[in-house]
């Protein structure tokens, strides 16, 4: 998993330097109608091919199990036609007929956005189910690779597009075009090297069907949360409005905390990430062999491993994540945005790997139901709440949202499984170690920046807070650094 998740955690630090990139030359309103605009095609993305790759590498895992593995040439071929079938009609749709979307951008700055990187979706929807073939067939260091390459092609054309623009409105469009580059650039390397790997178009007789019915309920799930960030996109500056906020201040203050904030908030999906792409597929095996004692194992491993790594990041930005905005966007909102936010990682790591793990056990339709659940509490936050509290509602929301699915997703585990796992003790010790660790950062910040430049004083504290969490669960001989990157 070593390799993955350097590839993984390089892949997320140029989307970091990426989004700063952006901050810095298109401001909070440039950023706000590249969110929006970036949201639709995330959502039409999703309704195409989203449930589709892990289906494939799923599918592809029991036929390995049953010694059918002649079959997962026809699983890919289904997944190709599949994804071809609902990707086409839907970029056709919202590029001819774009009146019938209009309701959609508050501002018409957006839809041109949008057109630029549509062409792009349905290459890519053939690409996912490639990805799901590599992930399938357990070539990680493979899918990493595209996936790193593909960050920095954005990256590299990016900063070239928008550093040349004439204009604000022709650097979004500078934006948009790099989206486009990089996605035609994954296409043709994962198409060559699933070739180069021994990959064939075979006939997809028989696999269709068990494809759809598994892909469904995850592409249901997948799209409803893109749709419900289309919803946030377009619902929560409008409500931010009616609330009292011009529109220009609705959609900065939009784009700091979606552009900005989230983003770092979401750093532990990196190492989240490794670890669901490794053990997803051996989580399907173990299922399908029963082999119940390494699911189990596995499955501990999972939910620790991820908890373990927010635990880690989350007392560092409740005492400095407001410098750390500022040294990173320099933007004091965003940072404020990102103290307040983090303790939304905890939920929303548990949610993420629980989820994974379960839709790898034939699961989908519950987690659909239970991210159904916790979705209507986000969406009534971001309705109700912004007259009251603005655009924290969001942050409320998500986390509410977040401490639903994940409960759920836990419950349901334990039912599941015949050695159902232990992690309760584990998840309740980490959030009681969270607070010793951040009331420490916020002594010693407050003795360094007396003696010390701020980033510096930032940088030491960072460490250091990281290091004394750490040492409580070594301490306590909860969990080591071996039992995250352990293959």
């Amino acid at each position: 998993m070593m390799t993955v998740t350097v590839f993984s955690t390089a892949e997320r630090l140029l989307g970091f330097i990426y989004r700063i990139f952006l901050s810095r030359n298109l401001g909070s309103e440039g950023m706000g109608l590249y969110s929006v605009a970036l949201s639709v095609v995330g959502l039409i993305m999703t309704l195409t091919s989203s449930g589709i790759p892990i289906t494939v590498s799923r599918i592809m895992t029991k036929h390995s199990a049953e010694n059918r593995e002649s079959l997962s040439f026809g699983t890919v071929t289904a997944g190709i036609i599949l994804s071809l079938v609902l990707s086409i009609p839907v970029v056709l749709l919202f590029y001819f007929f774009p009146s019938i979307f209009s309701f959609i951008f508050a501002d018409d700055r957006c839809y041109v956005i949008l057109k630029i990187i549509l062409p792009g979706v349905i290459i890519t929807s053939v690409y996912s189910v490639i990805r799901g073939y590599f992930w399938g067939k357990k070539f990680f260091l493979t899918y990493s690779l595209i996936e790193f390459l593909e960050e920095l092609i954005m990256l590299v054309a990016g900063v070239l597009l928008i550093s040349s623009a004439s204009s604000g409105i022709s650097g979004i469009e500078g934006a948009g075009y790099a989206v486009t580059i990089s996605y035609i650039f994954s296409f043709i390397t994962a198409v060559i090297l699933y070739f180069i790997r021994g990959g064939k178009i075979k006939s997809p007789k028989g696999e269709l069907k068990p494809l759809i019915s598994s892909a469904a309920p995850i592409t249901a799930m997948r799209t409803a949360t893109s749709m419900i960030n289309t919803l946030i996109a377009i619902i929560l500056p409008l409500r931010l409005v009616l609330g009292g906020m011009s529109q220009s201040l609705a959609l900065s203050s939009y784009g700091e905390l979606s552009g900005m904030s989230i983003p770092l908030i979401y750093i532990p999906s990196t190492l989240i990430g490794s670890i669901a792409l490794v053990l997803v597929p051996e989580l399907s095996d173990n299922y399908y062999r029963h082999s119940t004692i390494t699911l189990k194992n596995n499955m501990e491993k999972g939910v620790k491993s991820s908890v373990f790594i927010s635990s880690l990041i989350i007392p560092v930005f409740l005492c400095v994540g407001k410098e750390v905005g500022v040294m990173v966007y320099d933007n004091l909102n965003a940072g404020i945005y990102v103290q307040r936010a983090c303790i939304i990682m905890l939920p929303m790591s548990i949610t993420m790997i629980s989820t994974s793990m379960l839709n790898s056990l034939n699961l989908e339709k519950k987690t659909l139901l239970y991210y159904s659940i916790g979705a209507v509490f986000l969406i009534l936050c971001i309705y109700f709440l912004p007259k009251y509290i603005g655009v924290y509602s969001l942050i409320v929301g998500l986390f509410i949202s977040y401490v639903i699915t994940a409960t759920c997703n836990l419950i349901l585990i334990k039912k599941t499984c015949k050695r159902p796992p232990n992690y309760s003790l584990f998840i309740i010790a980490s959030v009681f170690f969270i607070v010793p660790s951040a009331l420490f950062g916020h002594l010693l910040k407050g003795i360094l920046i007396n003696y010390l430049p701020v980033n510096l004083s930032v940088i030491i504290c960072a460490f250091s807070v990281v290091i004394f969490i750490y040492l409580l669960f070594k301490v306590f001989n909860l969990f080591s650094l071996k039992e995250v990157f352990e293959k």
